[in-house]
């Protein structure tokens, strides 16, 4: 009997490649999985599914982990206000780890004695998929032809063409990976430190010239509702922020980050649902949240992000890090105002019973009204006491 290989297949010029080299060029018995994580529409997934039938695949499944992305990683994302670098929602990084955790499943499901990708040496994804790979199914062996033959995208359409199939992907001048929480753009001009996309490099482009408003409604942290209409499916609330927010090109930027294996890696990427939804959330708990509460959950959020990034999504230090920001989430209630606009956009205020501005302590600048003047006089005197000590004892020294 065939030994058994279920490869992680997008379709791809590479995962194209290791279905057909596997099965014809190696002898085993190739299956493939897709793991969706929002990016792909139906037709998509049925060409993906007749192209890997194409190649020589036994079977195909495909994998609709789209909601675990969500309550698993998107709205933890979104409590910890987590963009990478300041920049980056962490789209790629984010999907690659459930969409590694859904294939080694399958694989287990399926007993195959071989799990496959198509990651190439230089990136962050073999990591991400080996890892979790190896402490999901650590008796399941990895097979990676792209990344252990170095081979080049010409030899590998060669390859293809050679065997018989004529799709043409030589059209691709990026690589574009789409999914519910972002697209990113890579190749040509991402690969040179002093130059930038051209607008033609972005999928969405601006269709709508005059201002108009969007407001987000969030409930203990999470999108509630969009424009006043109520969501109880989160993802779809999502992606009605894309929509909107895409027809004014918003979320566009590029990205310039440390990968895994220790070189410097820049991409582009559009994210309108993503940046309005964190920036608007942010914005709500600047209202609604103790300056310390602000404070930890910067620390924690940039850490969560940062081990997400770096495949550490299966340390037991995230789920505590996810209790953490889920406790902070219950005052995070209210709506957002956002004017919207070609390339940018304004956070215009909040409405929030949880607003802690809105107190009858006093208005900032205007009027006291819990405290008197000599209040604040006595509190100045003991808050400076440390330093006055401190350059006191500086002076005494110096005489």
């Amino acid at each position: 009997m065939k030994e058994k290989v279920l490869l992680a297949f997008s379709g791809g010029l590479d995962t194209s490649f290791c279905a057909m080299y596997l099965a014809k060029d190696k002898g085993y018995e190739v299956h493939t999985a897709i793991a969706n994580t929002g990016g792909f529409s139906k037709e998509e997934l049925k060409k993906i599914e007749e192209k890997a039938y194409l190649l020589g695949a036994k079977s195909h499944a495909t994998l609709d982990v789209t909601e675990a992305y969500y309550e698993k990683s998107i709205k933890y994302m979104v409590f910890g206000n987590i963009l990478r670098n300041g920049t980056y929602p962490i789209s790629v990084s984010s999907e690659r780890m459930f969409q590694a955790i859904a294939i080694i499943e399958h694989a287990k499901k399926i007993n195959a004695d071989y799990v496959a990708h198509g990651s190439t040496g230089a990136g962050n994804d073999q990591v991400r998929f080996d890892l979790t790979f190896e402490i999901l199914a650590p008796h399941i062996k990895i097979l990676t032809p792209t990344r252990d033959m170095v081979l080049t995208r010409e030899y590998e359409i060669n390859y293809l063409k050679e065997n018989g199939v004529e799709a043409d992907y030589t059209k691709m001048e990026y690589s574009i990976n789409k999914g519910l929480w972002g697209t990113s753009i890579g190749g040509k001009e991402t690969l040179k430190s002093e130059q930038t996309l051209p607008e033609e490099a972005y999928p969405s482009q601006v269709t709508k010239q005059e201002e108009e408003t969007l407001t987000i409604g969030f409930e203990q942290g999470e999108i509630c509702a969009v424009n006043g209409k109520k969501y109880t499916n989160k993802i779809e609330a999502i992606q009605a922020v894309e929509a909107i927010g895409s027809q004014f090109a918003i979320g566009r930027d590029m990205h310039v980050g440390d990968t895994i294996i220790g070189i410097k890696g820049r991409v582009g990427f559009e994210a309108a649902g993503p940046i309005l939804i964190i920036n608007a959330h942010k914005m709500l708990e600047k209202h609604t949240l103790t300056k310390w509460q602000q404070y930890w959950k910067d620390q924690l959020g940039t850490w969560y992000g940062m081990f997400l990034h770096e495949a550490q999504y299966l340390e037991p230090v995230m789920r505590d890090m996810e209790a953490f920001l889920q406790n902070s989430q219950a005052n995070v209630n209210g709506k957002v105002i956002i004017k919207l606009r070609p390339y940018s956009y304004t956070l215009v205020g909040v409405e929030s019973s949880f607003d802690l501005m809105k107190t009858d302590f006093g208005e900032y600048g205007e009027v006291n009204k819990a405290w008197t003047a000599d209040d604040v006089k006595g509190f100045t005197k003991i808050l400076g006491n440390q330093m006055k000590i401190f350059y006191n004892t500086q002076k005494r020294n110096n005489n």
